[in-house]
């Protein structure tokens, strides 16, 4: 194992990447509170995909962009598992409009949930393991957007740039305490979201171009580079984007 009495807090958990996240960090040994928004029984399956790779979990409603209820999920984590040694903001929106009539409030929207949320999070994470004194892993979820322009898509990709530079200062400022602040950039990642895509053939064919090696990722995939960020393995790396892509970054042309 290689996350063994680790404590990690994923945010957005309840779907898709997060859920990926929280299964294969309990499957590591990794106690994991699982952050959702939405109705109460919006956690249940990763929940039950925790307890099925042996690991412990509980289920924390928080929006992350609100900061009484980060608050609130630093608490109840250290409260069930007595310590927090993992921070994976995972939790993003996106709206897609035309730069010339995007709606300003989906802008806030986006920039709130992307941006602020991550930040709000990163901060109280990183006081409880300062508190603690024995270091800790920050993990943000970015984008290829960090780079890469999307057409319609504006707002998204200016809060993976800005995750990048939150990153980077964090790094340094957070490196005296021993935590290390790294961003993982996924491309495509196939998720049910994506159904669409690949249920039509032109579209999907369009995409795969983009990609030399020519195939959706996997949620699977990026929790594997997580849980490799998040162990005592990668104790001297801080400050950096890992892009797991297909290599779309090193051929693409704007999606």
């Amino acid at each position: 194992m290689k996350l063994p009495g680790k404590v990690a807090i994923i945010t957005g958990a309840a779907t898709g990447i997060g859920q990926a996240l929280a299964t294969a960090f309990a499957g590591e040994g990794a106690a994991v509170a699982v952050d959702y928004v939405g109705p109460s029984g919006a956690s249940d399956q990763t929940l039950k995909q925790i307890k099925a790779a042996g690991g412990r979990g509980i289920a924390v409603a928080a929006d992350v962009s609100n900061p009484s209820q980060v608050a609130a999920l630093i608490d109840e984590t250290v409260r069930a598992f007595g310590r927090l040694d993992v921070l994976v903001n995972n939790a993003g929106i996106e709206f897609k409009h035309p730069f010339l009539e995007f709606p300003l409030e989906q802008f806030q929207k986006i920039v709130a949930v992307n941006l602020q949320g991550p930040f709000l999070c990163a901060q109280a994470a990183a006081r409880q393991m300062v508190q603690q004194g024995a270091g800790g892993r920050i993990i943000n979820i970015s984008s290829v957007h960090e780079d890469l322009p999307m057409p319609t898509n504006a707002p998204y990709c200016a809060t993976k740039g800005a995750l990048r530079m939150l990153m980077r200062t964090l790094a340094v400022e957070l490196a005296p305490h021993k935590i290390t602040v790294n961003n993982i950039g996924p491309g495509a990642i196939y998720t049910p979201i994506d159904a669409d895509v690949e249920a039509n053939p032109a579209m999907e064919a369009a995409l795969m171009a983009e990609i030399p090696l020519g195939r959706w990722g996997h949620p699977r995939e990026v929790a594997n580079l997580a849980v490799f960020l998040a162990s005592d393995e990668a104790g001297y790396i801080t400050g950096s984007t890992y892009f797991i892509d297909g290599g779309m970054l090193r051929q693409s042309g704007s999606l």
